[in-house]
């Protein structure tokens, strides 16, 4: 057996049976990539895909600055076959252009408004087509309820993620300003308490400040989420500028979702009246237009083939600055040859 052929003997199952037996594209738990740039300067970086015709450049930059990469369904359960579609696209596009490099795939962040049984019920269903669609980490953003609400919401939905041994990313409960900290200790002791295994604590980039990152502050979390053998992740990053990931990294964060240049970058290849729609639908909505493009791209026209081949090329080139400055550059092959090892004859 080959490097490849080994590494692809630790695809989940539930990304074999979405895939084929016979595809070669190396989605992969995150969990396994963790461990194999375990000591490694490095966040996961995780993109988005607004739009289909950035996938190819998203790949290619993975491909050119030999790193791992996430891909993010932002909207997963924002119609019954956005996830489906998603999948689809890329096993099509990365099997089309020989793909080996590691990925993963993340769904969500799903968000929970409400603890109340019934709206728990349906995402739980939700969450069981997203395991079933072949994510190998499922988002869930519990920003909008209290800590003892955001346990319990994680408790009922969560199973799906972790009997199939996947994982499972939960964002910082809402609470008063400045108790951030405590809210973090107590949700993770709790989870902790019902056994219950996270493996990322989703933190806003927006609550770390723009320009003037608050260090400290993350390196706490950094600090207490280790104890309780979590790692964890920026959501919303690159608002601004990607200056700041790196950062990111020195703090000991170990994913990093930078949805906002790759959102303004697909933005900008819509005509100026579909944007105009877009942002309105967006005040509407409580959204950045950018989160609704990922909502509603498939209902928009389609992109001329120029105009595709451009927004290809944008993302190429801001995925390999992002890439590079996560420290994710010359990850992908390392990552392969020591799950290859690890994986063994």
């Amino acid at each position: 057996m080959n490097v490849l052929d080994k590494v692809l003997t630790l695809r989940p199952t539930s990304v074999v049976a979405r895939l084929g037996v016979r595809s070669r594209l190396p989605v992969l738990n995150p969990r396994d990539l963790l461990a194999a740039l375990e000591g490694v300067p490095v966040a996961l970086p995780c993109l988005p895909v607004p739009v289909r015709p950035m996938l190819p450049g998203l790949l290619a930059a993975a491909r050119g600055e030999d790193a791992v990469l996430g891909l993010m369904c932002p909207h997963p359960l924002a119609d019954r076959g956005a996830a489906e579609r998603f999948m689809a696209a890329v096993q099509e596009v990365g099997e089309a252009d020989g793909h080996t490099r590691p990925l993963f795939l993340q769904a969500g962040p799903v968000r929970v408004p409400t603890a109340e049984p019934e709206a728990l019920e349906q995402l739980q269903e939700g969450i069981f087509r997203l395991v079933d669609a072949g994510f190998s980490l499922v988002s869930l953003d519990v920003t909008r309820l209290e800590v003892d609400a955001a346990a319990e919401a994680v408790r009922q939905l969560s199973g799906p993620v972790v009997e199939r041994e996947l994982v499972l990313e939960v964002s910082l409960p809402a609470g008063p300003e400045g108790s951030e900290l405590e809210g973090a200790r107590v949700l993770l002791e709790e989870l902790q308490r019902q056994g219950l295994s996270v493996r990322f604590l989703r933190v806003s980039a927006a609550l770390l400040g723009e320009e003037d990152q608050d260090v400290q502050f993350l390196q706490s979390l950094v600090e207490l989420a280790g104890q309780h053998g979590v790692g964890v992740s920026v959501g919303e990053a690159g608002r601004r500028s990607a200056r700041v990931l790196p950062t990111y990294v020195a703090a000991g964060v170990r994913k990093v979702e930078c949805a906002a240049p790759f959102e303004r970058l697909a933005l900008a290849s819509y005509p100026e009246q579909v944007r105009a729609s877009l942002d309105q639908k967006a005040e509407k909505a409580g959204l950045r237009a950018g989160e609704l493009l990922g909502v509603l791209g498939a209902q928009l026209p389609a992109l001329d083939a120029q105009e595709s081949t451009r927004l290809e090329a944008l993302a190429f080139t801001e995925a390999s600055e992002v890439l590079a400055a996560l420290g994710a550059s010359r990850t992908g092959w390392k990552s392969m040859l020591f799950l290859a090892e690890k994986r063994g004859d």
